[in-house]
């Protein structure tokens, strides 16, 4: 009867023993998934960290602003939220002067002006609501706002100062003489406001079917302003997939006065 009452009781441990076992085993092994998990949130974490809001995606985004349609590299999109096709009101870029490309790991200290770069030309599309862009502004509006004697700026601009009943304080007008007898046509902040703004200098041109861009950009620049209007435009014109290409008598920009 002892021996068959030991034999009982050892058969009947088997079974506690074994659901012990494969309960701890799926401890175990939810540790091992959650542990898992927290490794690939935190190197997930960390590139976004490290990206600081930037993306080196060249993933084409399509976005409609009216009647045009924009194709985008999302690496040039400028705001996390705006980086997707779709239906948009505004359309903000940032691009890398001279090389007219988006953020990508090799070019980040340019994007986050490492060692106080000013290196980017920022552009922004919205639908037009003036029926004149900047160039075409200056005949009506800003020739009287300015005083005519302008002192001559780098690449042969001409720097007007505005009158104090104008209305634009600290900044100066430029106007350069183009190729065809165009204009190019700038505003630009001047004083303390300059020296901290990153890109002083604003310009912007009527393109596509009805759409004004805006495009602003370091006053070190300033002096390449042929180059960088043409590669502006041709930038615009590449990305539009309706309306016309980029006209080439319509602007506006800042320059920071210290740089002019």
């Amino acid at each position: 009867m002892a021996l068959s009452a030991d034999h009982t009781g050892h058969a009947g441990e088997m079974p506690v023993r074994g659901g012990f076992a494969f309960k701890l085993f799926v401890v175990f092994a939810v540790l091992a998934l959650l542990s898992a998990g927290i490794s690939l949130a935190g190197r997930q974490a960390g590139r976004t960290i490290a990206m600081a809001g930037h993306s080196d995606d060249p993933t084409t985004r399509e976005v409609v602003i009216g009647n045009d349609v924009l194709s985008v590299p999302a690496n040039m999109i400028r705001f996390e939220e705006a980086r997707r096709s779709g239906i948009a009101s505004r359309l903000d870029l940032y691009l890398r002067w001279p090389e007219m490309d988006g953020y990508t790991h090799a070019a980040r200290d340019a994007f986050n002006h490492a060692d106080g770069q000013r290196g980017i030309i920022f552009l922004s599309f919205e639908s037009r609501v003036m029926s004149r862009d900047m160039s075409g502004r200056y005949d009506p509006i800003y020739r009287s706002l300015i005083e005519p004697q302008g002192r001559v700026g780098p690449g042969d601009l001409s720097v007007h100062r505005f009158s104090e009943k104008s209305g634009y304080v600290d900044e100066v007008l430029v106007v350069g003489e183009a190729e065809g007898g165009d204009r190019f046509i700038a505003r630009c902040l001047t004083g303390q406001a300059a020296v901290q703004s990153l890109a002083p200098c604003e310009r912007d041109i009527h393109v596509g079917e009805a759409l004004n861009m805006v495009y602003r950009f370091p006053a070190e620049l300033a002096g390449s302003w042929r180059d960088m209007e043409a590669a502006v435009r041709r930038t615009a014109a590449s990305m539009l997939r309706t309306g016309a290409e980029p006209r080439q008598s319509r602007s506006t920009s800042r320059i920071a006065i210290e740089k002019l």
